[in-house]
């Protein structure tokens, strides 16, 4: 039975909290288009992401339009495109082939153009990485992302010194864009297959031929349930609140995530249970923490609140729905969360707080812009620093920073739409290059051994 109250309680988070599905994610494999001629190959993959997913948008339009849910975006991702050919040339034609498949179809991002280098890389696959500031460049709609760190295999110090020249590059080749290229790369530590969230979607190797994975969130109505608690409640309470609030939402993606695997013939997948934040007012998981009764995010007491907040999700989202994956916790990504902006232009939020705040959210530095000249080995390091937070806890991490040609900080930069505003952040100054420039591997840690 349905109860009349939740179905009230779930038109308001829909009409004054910001509540949405934020994403439906449709997983294609590529396998069966890999051909001796990259050219084929291309084609192949174009015929069958425009046959699978020719009727995602529309599906999604009529869900939303039938039970009045409002579904944000519908999107694309497929096999690591590092597996579906051998040379530049090769890969460039399915970065090219990704794109204009994205296009046909209505997405706004397909996610997939990957390589998962974390223990060692094939020559094919350093052609593939060669690649990547081509690729984002010359794409609108392609988004990459690159594993280079696993708990069970260590850091990849090789690729990680790499990542370095690779972002700059890219920040380059897009610099009449505000670096545009960079938002749509992600550099993970322990990458999930299942992930419905752009830009670090891939449909992994270990999945079907076709599924459908869901992103839900609802910044604005954890918000306003905390709110509604008042301030005299305990940590107990708050967390019980958190995972209520959290169970609502995440029935609302099982509902959408059955009807439109159903309707468009593929596995049902994952419930990402997320809260993704809008640079809308009101869809913000800074905001969160402060309604927790900190003045601004970014004072102390910051990690331990968003801690509170991440479990809270997972634990209300696991006994709502069926499969659970991607992940599922609380995003903290500057440009795209109005709070995290204002806390970064008043002084409460640096670069540091937010890399201590990533080891208890379910990502890590996100879309985080640093001045244009920040050398590449400092890029690298930090990205070993986030990635060493995810090998030792075991845990996803991830680094989207985009380095803007020209800009310092003190100023921002404009992407747009849920990209947002992004304030350029101070970077620390002081020189690891001797460090990144040792490569090798570090180790993977002693929690690893665990069989």
């Amino acid at each position: 039975m349905i109860d009349r109250n939740a179905i009230m309680e779930t038109n308001e988070m829909i009409g004054k909290d910001n509540f949405d599905v934020r994403t439906i994610t449709m997983g294609i494999s590529l396998f069966d288009c890999i051909d001796g001629d990259s050219g084929k190959t291309a084609e192949n993959i174009y015929a069958k992401i425009t046959t699978a997913a020719k009727d995602l948008v529309a599906v999604g339009d009529e869900i939303e339009s039938e039970y009045g849910i409002p579904i944000v975006n519908q999107r694309i991702s497929v096999t690591p495109a590092s597996l579906l050919a051998r040379d530049e040339t090769g890969f460039l034609r399915v970065a090219n082939a990704l794109d204009r498949a994205a296009a046909a179809c209505g997405v706004n991002f397909i996610g997939g153009y990957t390589a998962l280098v974390h223990k060692g890389v094939t020559a094919a696959e350093e052609a593939f990485l060669a690649t990547i500031p081509e690729a984002l460049s010359s794409t609108e709609r392609l988004c990459s992302s690159v594993n280079v760190a696993s708990t069970r295999s260590g850091i990849n110090m090789n690729v990680v010194r790499q990542m370095g020249f690779i972002i700059r590059k890219t920040a380059e080749l897009t610099k009449d864009n505000d670096a545009i290229g960079c938002a749509k790369f992600v550099v993970f530590a322990n990458a999930v297959e299942d992930n419905p969230f752009m830009a670090g979607a891939f449909n992994g190797v270990g999945e079907g031929d076709r599924v459908i994975n869901v992103g839900v969130s609802g910044p604005g109505a954890v918000k306003s349930a905390v709110g509604r608690l008042g301030p005299g409640a305990d940590f107990g309470e708050l967390a019980l609140c958190v995972k209520k609030t959290a169970f609502k939402i995440t029935r609302v993606g099982q509902l959408v995530a059955r009807e439109a695997a159903k309707r468009l013939g593929a596995s049902l997948g994952i419930i990402d249970l997320s809260l993704a934040p809008t640079p809308a007012v009101g869809d913000s998981v800074a905001h969160i923490l402060e309604e927790m009764g900190l003045e601004s995010v970014g004072a102390h007491g910051s990690t331990a609140a968003l801690a509170l907040l991440n479990d809270a999700v997972k634990k209300g989202g696991l006994m709502a729905g069926i499969y659970v994956g991607g992940l599922s916790g609380a995003f903290i990504p500057v440009s795209e969360d109005a709070g995290m902006i204002d806390a970064v232009r008043r002084g409460a939020l640096s670069l540091e707080k937010l890399e201590a705040m990533t080891s208890v959210c379910s990502v890590g530095l996100d879309m985080i812009a640093v001045p244009g000249d920040t050398p590449e080995d400092v890029i690298s390091a930090i990205i070993a620093d986030e990635c060493a937070i995810g090998v030792i806890n075991n845990k996803t991490t991830a680094v989207r920073l985009i380095p803007v040609p020209g800009k310092t900080v003190g100023e921002s930069v404009e992407f747009g739409g849920l990209l947002g505003t992004a304030p350029i952040m101070a970077v620390n100054r002081f020189s690891p290059a001797a460090f990144i420039n040792r490569g090798g591997k570090i180790p993977a840690p002693l929690i690893s051994n665990r069989n």
